[in-house]
């Protein structure tokens, strides 16, 4: 399916934005997991204490939300309700969903197993688990490199969208209402067996703060 040109400007736009300034991109430097190709597998640990394994959820579609509560970016979608919404949406039609917190010890949007069950509690959120990921481990598997980065994978295991939540890269909440939900899109896409119409997009938002 053809881009339009707007859609075209918004990616040339992120794309280049991750490169200015001189800043190291992850998704430059690692072997990161490639929308078509098998997602990587992994266990983590969620905030209950219980070991998560990719693995486990095979024959359903999964979503990864790479997230940080303090990125702006972030709260963007979680203020207006908009990334609570998607996951109730989502999870109400067997979806799994799971958020995955990558920030190390001592960064912005680290949080421990308490705090980040008590943010699902206060936000509202609706996630099928919340992954701890302080090593950034499971970050760099899948080459995540911004707050929030959205993935998609199928009932085969297999990595059919990777990129921004939507095609408006900024902070403003009156974006959200009129934005095109690459993430929705691409669920119902999978869902139906057809092929994601945007399978990769540059993701938008805070930086993952890994550990060095």
């Amino acid at each position: 399916m053809a881009q339009n040109p707007s859609r075209r400007a918004f990616l040339l736009r992120t794309g280049l934005a991750a490169l200015a300034g001189g800043v190291a991109v992850p998704w430059l430097s690692w072997a990161a997991a490639k929308v078509g190709e098998a997602a990587p597998a992994f266990t983590a640990v969620a905030s209950t204490g219980k070991s998560v394994s990719l693995a486990s959820y095979r024959s359903r579609i999964v979503v990864l939300e790479w997230t940080n509560h303090e990125c702006p970016y972030v709260r963007k979608h979680y203020e207006t309700g908009n990334m609570q919404a998607l996951q109730k949406e989502a999870t109400g039609q067997g979806v799994v969903w799971l958020s995955v917190i990558s920030s190390a010890p001592g960064e912005q949007g680290y949080v421990s197993p308490a705090q980040a069950n008590e943010l699902t509690g206060s936000r509202g959120a609706a996630p099928t688990a919340v992954l701890l990921d302080p090593k950034g481990t499971v970050g760099r598997m899948y080459g995540a490199t911004n707050t929030p980065h959205m993935y998609v994978i199928d009932q085969v295991g297999i990595l059919r969208y990777a990129g921004a939540i939507d095609d408006r890269p900024t902070t403003r909440t009156s974006d959200v209402q009129g934005a095109h939900n690459y993430v929705r899109a691409a669920l119902h896409a999978v869902a139906a067996g057809q092929p994601v119409p945007a399978p990769v997009t540059h993701a938008y938002g805070c930086t993952v703060k890994y550990a060095a």
